[in-house]
Order: structure tokens, then C-alpha cells, then sequence
């Protein structure tokens, strides 16, 4: 009785200790990075920082979306198999800019979620 109160307590163990990062782990986050302002009619370069810590086989940024004035106009999806390539990781996105942009990015932990919308505007001059 004794020696499998022992093995439940080593199995728990092992099991906190792969699911550790897990634990702790944060929710997937994106900063935005584009000018404030640009000519009418220019391509803009929109440059999406996501930050998620711990990513792993069972924990990872599942997807990336941005859109511009309301409309998705780029999308990443991920999967155990084909995870981001680090925590911290960039994606790129060109839009043509004809009126004032509204830019709104989200990134999403598989497990614990989004840390929230991001919203940059870039100007028309």
C-alpha cells in the first residue's frame, strides 16, 4: 500500500514537472509596429510582434489575425505540429493606404487565450 501511494506521489510529480510552463505561462500578445503617417495611395508595411512564453507541443500560440478598417486582411494559424518558430516572433503584412487606417491585431494561446486586441492608426496625408 505504502510503495503505491509512493508511485501516485512520483507520477504526480513527473506530471507537474512537464506541465510546469504551463502554469506559468502567459497569454499569446501582439504589438504593432507601422508609420503614423503616410501619403494617400502608399503601401504600408505592418510589422506584428507576438510575444507568448512556454510555448510547447501542448501549449502554444494557436493563431494570429490583423485587420485594417474591419476587415482580416491577414491570418497565421498554428498547431502542435506546426508551432511559431520562437516565443517571440514577427509576421509582416502590406496594405495599400487610401484612406486613414484603423489597424487591429490579436494573437491566441491555445490553452489561456488572448491578452487583448491591439490598435495602432496610421494616418493619410
Amino acid at each position: 500500500m505504502k510503495s503505491s501511494k509512493h508511485l501516485m506521489a512520483a507520477i504526480g510529480m513527473v506530471f507537474f514537472m512537464l506541465n510546469a510552463p504551463v502554469v506559468w505561462a502567459d497569454k499569446s500578445s501582439v504589438e504593432i509596429d507601422a508609420p503614423n503617417q503616410v501619403a494617400k495611395g502608399s503601401e504600408v508595411v505592418i510589422t506584428l510582434k507576438v510575444t507568448h512564453s512556454a510555448n510547447s507541443f501542448f501549449h502554444y500560440t494557436d493563431w494570429v489575425v490583423v485587420k485594417a478598417n474591419g476587415e482580416e486582411i491577414a491570418r497565421w494559424e498554428y498547431s502542435a505540429m506546426d508551432k511559431p518558430e520562437n516565443e517571440t516572433f514577427t509576421k509582416k503584412v502590406t496594405v495599400t493606404a487610401d484612406k486613414d487606417l484603423q489597424i487591429e491585431a490579436q494573437a491566441n494561446c491555445n490553452l489561456h487565450g488572448s491578452a487583448g486586441v491591439s490598435k495602432r492608426i496610421v494616418f493619410v496625408k
